[in-house]
């Protein structure tokens, strides 16, 4: 049979191997990590990506596709998050930030009636945060309620957010700091009470549990990042995921430029009555893939980004279980000096999958935060503030409006004194060991 009459699929199946091949080579020869570590020399890291030839693979393997916008490997990612994490619905984003917008942005849709958030009305959250959790809230003409935090767990003082509660609050969103879960019981048992939405900023918690289940899995909405640090990486990429399948749809029209057409990229039709509407002032039968409802944007992920995302999916059960083990080795090695830091704790009820390792350096201790990170930098030890500290002391909320209820305290402490380190996957045990000779090096001296 000469080349020219062999399939096309023959030859496409053929290529595909050829150039799958190549590229596991290519990792081997140039990606796969050198696994030599050189105390003081090689650094680690505070998080990274970790990954093998089979991202690779698959990410060629779309690229070869070329369908470039949203396609099979989307399909098929947002189908696995929701399976793993038991929920009906993932709606893939271009990144975790504008999942926190998405979600919120769908809260204000006036499909939602009554129940709608409109601008001015209250949110409950937390100052101590990265900034795009309380940005969308912002952006929506909402007032974010600011309050304050528990420094070793992080999270809200979640008994105190009933007495902040006023007429205008409608909705609590808030992040599992550095993967530490806050208190659902409490904050959904007041979501119910008082009719209000729960968004859960999920961005550094795949995979923690609270009482046994998923967090991301007890608000009406919740966020996923897989920006590299994160538990799971496409590079960029985020997620929005649900239980409710009104929230769905909003969240996917305020995705996909506002329209209210739910037809995959590449689809028509699919509702049967494509040319049979009738919206707000538009000619009858007007096309409904150019009918708009919501004020959106688009923010939609690529199949290529979504092919990586199904390879490190596989992975994610290891990915959780490797950082829980970094976690409690570092919690271990450190616990004897309690006297100088505040180390974190587990919220009750919660089995961590930890983005990290935090410390905040007691008052009164022979040392300064910036003396100990500068330390460990100066050793190879990549360290990380808490995001934003109190975000209402940077200059870009200078002018907003908002409302503290009670005092920052405890944020303002967590601004001067707290700092982490990584647990991420891509830590040995030789580099844990390392970290810890490294704090036993410092307080040494400090302590004599």
């Amino acid at each position: 049979m000469s080349k020219e009459k062999l399939p096309k699929s023959w030859i496409d199946k053929e290529l595909r191997q050829m150039i799958s091949d190549l590229v596991e080579k290519f990792y081997v020869e140039v990606h796969k990590p050198d696994e030599t570590f050189l105390p003081g020399k090689t650094t680690i890291t505070h998080g990274g990506r970790v990954f093998d030839a089979e991202e690779m693979k698959m990410l060629m393997e779309s690229c070869l596709d070329f369908w470039l916008t949203e396609g099979r490997f989307t399909k098929k990612f947002q189908e696995g998050l929701a399976q793993y994490l038991g929920l009906p619905f993932a709606i893939p984003t271009n990144s975790g930030s504008s999942a926190n917008l998405l979600a919120l942005s769908a809260l204000t849709s006036p499909k939602l009636g009554d129940k709608r958030l409109v601008k001015g009305d209250e949110v409950i959250t937390v100052a101590c945060s990265f900034p795009t959790t309380v940005n969308p809230i912002v952006q929506n003409g909402l007032v974010p309620v600011f309050m304050d935090v528990d420094v070793e767990s992080g999270n809200i003082l979640a008994d105190q957010i009933e007495s902040a509660l006023s007429k205008k609050t409608k909705a609590i969103c808030l992040a599992h700091s550095l993967g530490n879960p806050f208190d659902l019981d409490t904050v959904v048992a007041l979501c119910k009470k008082h009719g209000l939405f729960l968004v859960e900023d999920c961005c550094d918690a795949l995979g923690s549990t609270y009482d046994g289940k998923f967090v991301g899995t007890f608000g009406d909405l919740a966020t996923f990042s897989f920006y590299p640090p994160h538990h799971i990486t496409m590079g960029e990429g985020g997620a929005v995921v649900t239980k409710d399948a009104a929230l769905k749809k909003i969240v996917e029209s305020f995705r996909n430029w506002g329209r209210d057409c739910w037809c995959d990229p590449g689809r028509d039709n699919t509702c049967g009555k494509r040319f049979g509407w009738q919206f707000g002032d538009l000619p009858e039968g007007y096309d409904h893939k150019f009918v708009f409802t919501h004020i959106g944007y688009n923010l939609k992920l690529t199949d290529m980004q979504a092919a990586i995302g199904v390879a490190q999916l596989k992975k994610l059960p290891g990915f959780v279980e490797k950082r829980k083990k970094n976690w409690k080795a570092l919690s271990e090695g450190l616990k004897k000096y309690e006297n100088f830091f505040h180390l974190p704790k587990p919220s009750p009820k919660s089995d961590p999958s930890w983005f990290g390792f935090s410390l905040a350096v007691r008052e009164g201790s022979p040392f300064t935060r910036n003396d100990i990170t500068q330390f460990l930098e100066d050793n190879q030890i990549r360290t990380r503030l808490h995001f934003s500290g109190n975000l209402i002391r940077h200059p870009a909320y200078k002018d907003i409006e908002y409302r503290v209820h009670g005092n920052l305290e405890n944020t303002d402490f967590v601004t001067r004194n707290a700092f982490w380190i990584g647990v991420y996957p891509g830590m040995t045990s030789e580099m844990i060991d390392y970290v810890l000779a490294t704090f036993d090096t410092f307080l040494k001296r400090k302590a004599t």
